[in-house]
């Protein structure tokens, strides 16, 4: 039997958790980028986390309304290239009420961190059902078949939005002992609270349903969760920072439960990656240096360029 609370009741939660955000992460403390006193340390830092929030905020728009930032923002995207296979969902009227939701904050978080740098190019983006299903087959070692189709139905998106934003939550967990500005830490921790905010929604919709199979595999939501995990540390190569929703006694909080609708540490505080960590996920190759996955022609800015000029041989 699943675990049994009710999806309004996560939606519910989750509207209250933002309303107890502290008003510094409001837009009170934004300036224009080029009035800031942003340290130059801190500009790639800053930067480098838009490829996760164009990936997300793409994805989001398309699975509730059909269509991207080229229709709903496209001053956002700085002339990148249209990302492609990107189509709605077919999702049931409180999934695609709360996907909508992110899409909407994804925006936001576009807009935010460009007020305080200038920003970079959308990156070309693969959010064709392929590319999601290469990864979920990758996750179980096999083809599944059918392929996964991330927008056949609620479960299946909200699997592929698994992910999504806990990788951009723990790159901003580990970027922000980084950051030498005030500006940049407030920043940084603003968008960490909405980020962790959405993957608790994702993870607590998909607790609801942890033990029932997902159709046609006969395979649990929690183990889907289990192997994505997996998958992540294994390309991650930086040892055990994802965890699914169902875990081994040892590793539930303090111990003393298996379910995990929160991912933490041994003290269930966040974990954070690198930039390189994140590249190596995201790639779908374990290295930061060789393109593909979500990013056929490599994520943007300095950091990512930096690694993509070493992996051509062309610096």
């Amino acid at each position: 039997m699943a675990p049994s609370f009710s999806s309004s009741a996560i939606v519910v939660i989750y509207s209250l958790v933002f309303s107890f955000l502290p008003s510094a992460y409001s837009s009170d403390f934004f300036v224009d980028f080029k009035d800031s006193s942003v340290p130059e340390s801190d500009v790639n830092l800053l930067e480098f986390p838009l490829n996760l929030e164009y990936l997300e905020a793409e994805f989001f728009l398309y699975g509730a309304l059909g269509h991207g930032l080229d229709k709903f923002a496209p001053n956002l995207t700085m002339a990148g290239p249209s990302p492609i296979g990107g189509k709605k969902a077919n999702l049931d009227a409180l999934t695609k009420d709360v996907i909508r939701q992110f899409a909407f904050q994804e925006i936001g978080h576009l807009k935010a961190i460009k007020k305080v740098v200038k920003g970079i190019q959308r990156p070309k983006l693969d959010l064709s059902a392929s590319s999601f299903a290469k990864v979920i087959d990758q996750a179980f070692g096999k083809p599944l078949e059918p392929p996964f189709d991330p927008y056949a139905n609620s479960i299946n998106y909200l699997i592929a939005s698994y992910l999504i934003p806990y990788v951009g939550l723990t790159g901003y967990v580990g970027a922000n002992p980084k950051l030498q500005g005030a500006i940049s830490r407030r920043l940084v921790a603003g968008l960490l609270g909405v980020e962790s905010g959405q993957d608790a929604v994702i993870r607590g919709l998909l607790y609801e349903h942890a033990k029932e199979k997902v159709s046609p595999y006969e395979i649990s939501v929690a183990e889907f969760t289990t192997r994505i995990s997996q998958l992540r540390n294994r390309l991650g190569h930086a040892g055990q920072k994802d965890e699914g929703l169902i875990v081994p006694l040892s590793w539930g909080a303090e111990g003393k439960v298996q379910g995990n609708v929160l991912a933490g540490d041994e003290f269930s505080v966040a974990f954070g990656r690198t930039p390189e960590e994140i590249l190596r996920i995201v790639y779908g190759s374990g290295n930061e240096s060789v393109s593909g996955g979500f990013y056929p022609q490599g994520a943007n800015g300095g950091i990512a360029e930096s690694y993509l000029c070493i992996g051509s041989g062309y610096c």
